[in-house]
Formats: structure tokens, C-alpha cells, sequence
């Protein structure tokens, strides 16, 4: 397959974030029905059906070597597993502000990531982007802080083990781009997709088994089902291959910079179908956000 022109590319980085924003707001009534380990097996299996044909190996690409092997693994594990169980765990213990405050970083550790692993310059207008992104998200994530609600005692609120966790979700999100970046060298987007899916199949199969032997699906309503199968999808297969088909032209320091959408969708998505609100100053924070998308998106006089 031919890589798609620059364009193009920005316009599957920017769906991929906005469409993970989308599932991430409409997965809160699976989270309350399934267990979380559950419901990651679930998604998987699901992706994995979806996806069979694109697991074979396309005519004119060469076989996987070990090295490629072992990145297919680490970007599963650290984007799809650990960066789930971190994430889940880390605003359990803490709150959905600190979780957002803490996620705004993630551009700027694509960046840094990027930097010393693939040796990528960075230029100054993309860490001017970078800064926006942070500035922006940081802004939405604050003003929230008047309308949190306390975390339940139920839930173990544990802040700073919970901001550990975090950061780590940070680090794994940042490594999942990277290691993108270095995957679509040699492999395709499709492909890719399904092989780090099938490594978070295995992955939470030990513990989606154990938690299906004793969970009652007859009781799932059928748009629980018909949600679950859009979150599947969306989360498995489409998210991926727009992320994986962007990375193969733009740098990993540029893309993750559209990171930001992803909380932006998100709230958009909970005002429009779940009736929550957006005020003034998280209206300033977006269009800030969404000044960095345009900064680093911006076409630089004399490249075609």
C-alpha cells in the first residue's frame, strides 16, 4: 500500500483520537455492567474475529523478523494492557482532574520519546504545539476541579500510588507511538492491527476466562451488546489502523500532538449524548488545544 499524502495522514491521526475520545465517553455504561478485565478480553475477541483476514501476511512484504516480533509484543503490552490496567487504576485511586492534568503531558513525552529512541528532531514550532497542547488540556482539566466529586471510599483512593500509576499510563501511551512509528517501517497498518491484537487477547485471556465462568450474560440488555460491539471496533480495529496508516508519514513528535483531541471528543461526546456540560473556560481550553493541532499541522513554506 502506498503511504497516504501528508493530508491524509493528518486527517487518520485526528479521527483515530477523536473516535478513542468518543468510545472512552460511551464506555462508561459497559464499565458498569462488565468487570474491567472482562470486558478487555470481550473487546479483543471481538477485534480478533473481526479482523482474521488481515493477520496473513500481504504479497510483497517481507516475513516478520524477531526484532519486529518483539515490538509487536511491547506495543500490545504497553499500549493495550498495561496502559488500561494503569489508567483504571490510577483514577480509581485518585480523580478524573488528576487523570486529565496528568494526560496533557502526553504529547510532550511522544516528543521526548522520540528524541532519543528514533532520533527525531524536533523543531521549535512543534514544541511551541506541544506546550499549546499542554497549556490547553491542563486548562479543561482544572476547570473541572469545582465540579469533582469526591472518589468513593469503595474505590481505595490512594493519590499517590494513584499518580504513579498515571505517569505510567503517560509512558506507555508515549511508548505505544513510538513503537508504532517503528512497526510501519516494515509492516502494514492492517496487519499490525491485528497482530497486537491477538497479543491483547492472550494477554487478558487468564483472567477474562476466570471472570466469564462466573458472569451472568443473560442479564446483559441487548444495547449493552450493541454497544459493546461498537467499542470493540472502534477501540480494536478502527483506532489503530487510522493511527498506524498517519504514522507511516508523520513523525511520532508531530502525532502525538493530536493526543489533545482525545479529551476534546470525549467532552463534546458527554455534553451531546450524555447531557454533561461545558463551560466558558473549557471552551477556551479546546480552541488553545486545537491551536496546537493547526501550529504543527501548519504546511512549512517551500516543502511541497
Amino acid at each position: 500500500m502506498n503511504p497516504p499524502s501528508r493530508f491524509l495522514a493528518y486527517c487518520c491521526l485526528a479521527l483515530s483520537m477523536s473516535l478513542v475520545g468518543s468510545y472512552v465517553a460511551l464506555s462508561k455504561p459497559l464499565a458498569a455492567v462488565f468487570p474491567v478485565a472482562l470486558l478487555a478480553w470481550l473487546r479483543f475477541g471481538i477485534g480478533a474475529i473481526a479482523m482474521r483476514r488481515w493477520v496473513r501476511r500481504p504479497a510483497g512484504e517481507a516475513p516478520l523478523s524477531r526484532q519486529t516480533k518483539v515490538l509487536l509484543f511491547l506495543e500490545s503490552f504497553f499500549g493495550n494492557f498495561l496502559f488500561t490496567l494503569c489508567m483504571i487504576s490510577g483514577v480509581s485511586m485518585t480523580s478524573a482532574v488528576t487523570a486529565g492534568v496528568t494526560m496533557a503531558a502526553i504529547p510532550a513525552v511522544v516528543a521526548l520519546l522520540s528524541w532519543l529512541f528514533l532520533r527525531e528532531s524536533v523543531t521549535a514550532r512543534t514544541w511551541s504545539a506541544i506546550a499549546l497542547a499542554v497549556l490547553g488540556i491542563g486548562l479543561n482539566a482544572w476547570s473541572k476541579g469545582d465540579q469533582a466529586q469526591p472518589a468513593p471510599a469503595s474505590m481505595g483512593a490512594n493519590p499517590a500510588l494513584g499518580q504513579l500509576l498515571l505517569i505510567a499510563a503517560v509512558l506507555c501511551e508515549a511508548a505505544y507511538a513510538v513503537i508504532g512509528k517503528k512497526l510501519t517501517a516494515s509492516v502494514s497498518p492492517k496487519r499490525i492491527t491485528a497482530l497486537i491484537n491477538l497479543w491483547g487477547f492472550a494477554l487478558s485471556t487468564p483472567a477474562g476466562l476466570y471472570l466469564a465462568w462466573q458472569f451472568e450474560f443473560t442479564q446483559v440488555a441487548a444495547p449493552i451488546w450493541g454497544l459493546l460491539l461498537f467499542y470493540a471496533l472502534a477501540a480494536c480495529v478502527w483506532t489503530v489502523w487510522l493511527w498506524m496508516t498517519g504514522l507511516r508519514v508523520i513523525a511520532a513528535s508531530q502525532a502525538g500532538i493530536f493526543t489533545v483531541l482525545l479529551p476534546i471528543s470525549a467532552a463534546l461526546v458527554g455534553m451531546l449524548a450524555l447531557g454533561e456540560c461545558i463551560g466558558p473556560t473549557q471552551f477556551l481550553a479546546f480552541g488553545i488545544a486545537l491551536a496546537s493541532v493547526a501550529i504543527a499541522t501548519w504546511p512549512v513554506r517551500g516543502r511541497r
